[in-house]
C-alpha cells in the first residue's frame, strides 16, 4: 500500500498536469470500489470546474476545484493515477476517467479495487472525512509532547502505535520499521514506556526519512508507480525493511524479522534491544 511519500510524489507529479485545467466530464466503470462511486449530483457539481490545487491529506489525494468542491482519492493497495491522451486505449482495471480541457484524461486504475473515489460538493462537510485522522508527520502538532501524551498508559507496541492513523497519518509498515531503526527503539517496545527524549528522536527521524523518501520518488516494493508510471528508488536505501538475514548497516549483526500485530517487522536486535524491565 502506498504510504505518505508515495502519495506525496503522486500529488506533485499530477499538479503540473491538472492545476489550471477544467474537468469536462467523468465516467466510471461498473465495478465496485471500497466505497460507492459518487452520485450523479456530485459529478454534475464538478463538470466544467477548474482545478485550483492538487494536495495531500494523510494518504488521500485531494483535487480542489474552483467552486470549493473536491475530488478525494484513496489508492488502497494497488491504485494508480495517470495522465493519458484522450482516445488512447484504456487498461483492464481503469475505474474512473476525468476528461480534461486539453485533450488529455486523468485515469484511476485499481486492480484489487480497495481504493476509493469520493466527490465532496461545495456546500458539504469537507473535514468530516478526515475527522478521525491524527496530525501529519510534518505538522508542528506532531511533537514529542503530543506523542508522550497520546501514548500515556498505552501497552501496544510502538510500531503499531506509529501505524495508527488516529495517532499520526501516513506512516505504514515500511517507514515505521525504518524510523524505529534510525532511533534505536525496538519495534515491540510498549508505546507508553517511551521517554520524551526518545519521542523527539521519533519526530525528527520521521521527518528526515519521509523527506528522503519523497526526494527519491518513494519506495517501490510491488505495485507502486508514480503518476508518470515510474518506480520509486528509496528501496535501495532501506536499512532494515525487507533485509532479513543481511548485515545491519550499523553493527554488522543480521537483520531479523518478526510479526507484530500481524505485520512483518524488520529490526536489528543488537541496535534495537528490548528495554530491560525494572
Amino acid at each position: 500500500m502506498p504510504e505518505l511519500p508515495e502519495v506525496e510524489v503522486i500529488c506533485r507529479g499530477l499538479a503540473p498536469h491538472l492545476e489550471g485545467r477544467r474537468l469536462l466530464s467523468v465516467s466510471f466503470s461498473q465495478k465496485k470500489l471500497r466505497l460507492p462511486m459518487p452520485t450523479e449530483e456530485a459529478v454534475a457539481a464538478m463538470n466544467g470546474e477548474t482545478v485550483v490545487a492538487v494536495k495531500r491529506r494523510a494518504k488521500y489525494i485531494i483535487i480542489a476545484l474552483g467552486n470549493s468542491a473536491e475530488v478525494i482519492i484513496h489508492l488502497g493497495m494497488t491504485g494508480r493515477l495517470g495522465i493519458f491522451p484522450q482516445g488512447s486505449p484504456g487498461a483492464k482495471h481503469d475505474h474512473a476517467c476525468w476528461r480534461l480541457d486539453n485533450e488529455m484524461e486523468l485515469r484511476f486504475n485499481d486492480t484489487r479495487r480497495f481504493g476509493a473515489v469520493q466527490m465532496i460538493g461545495p456546500d458539504e462537510d469537507h473535514q468530516g472525512i478526515f475527522a478521525h485522522l491524527g496530525p501529519d508527520p510534518f505538522w508542528d502538532s506532531f511533537s514529542k509532547e503530543y506523542l508522550l501524551k497520546k501514548a500515556r498508559k498505552r501497552t501496544m507496541a510502538i510500531k503499531n502505535f506509529l501505524m495508527d492513523n488516529r495517532v499520526v497519518t501516513g506512516i505504514g509498515n515500511i517507514y515505521a520499521s525504518e524510523i524505529l531503526f534510525a532511533t534505536g527503539i525496538n519495534p515491540g517496545t510498549p508505546a507508553g514506556s517511551i521517554s520524551l527524549a526518545d519521542w523527539q528522536k521519533v519526530v525528527l527521524s520521521s521527518r528526515k526519512i519521509l523527506t528522503e523518501a519523497i526526494a527519491q520518488g518513494g519506495t517501490t516494493i510491488s505495485d507502486y508507480v508514480n503518476s508518470s508510471g515510474e518506480k520509486g528508488y528509496f528501496q535501495v536505501r532501506l536499512k532494515v525493511y525487507g533485509q532479513t538475514g543481511k548485515p545491519c548497516p550499523k553493527c554488522g549483526e543480521l537483520v531479523e524479522k518478526n510479526l507484530i500485530g500481524g505485520r512483518a517487522t524488520f529490526f536489528c536486535a543488537n541496535c534495537q534491544p528490548l528495554p530491560i524491565e525494572s
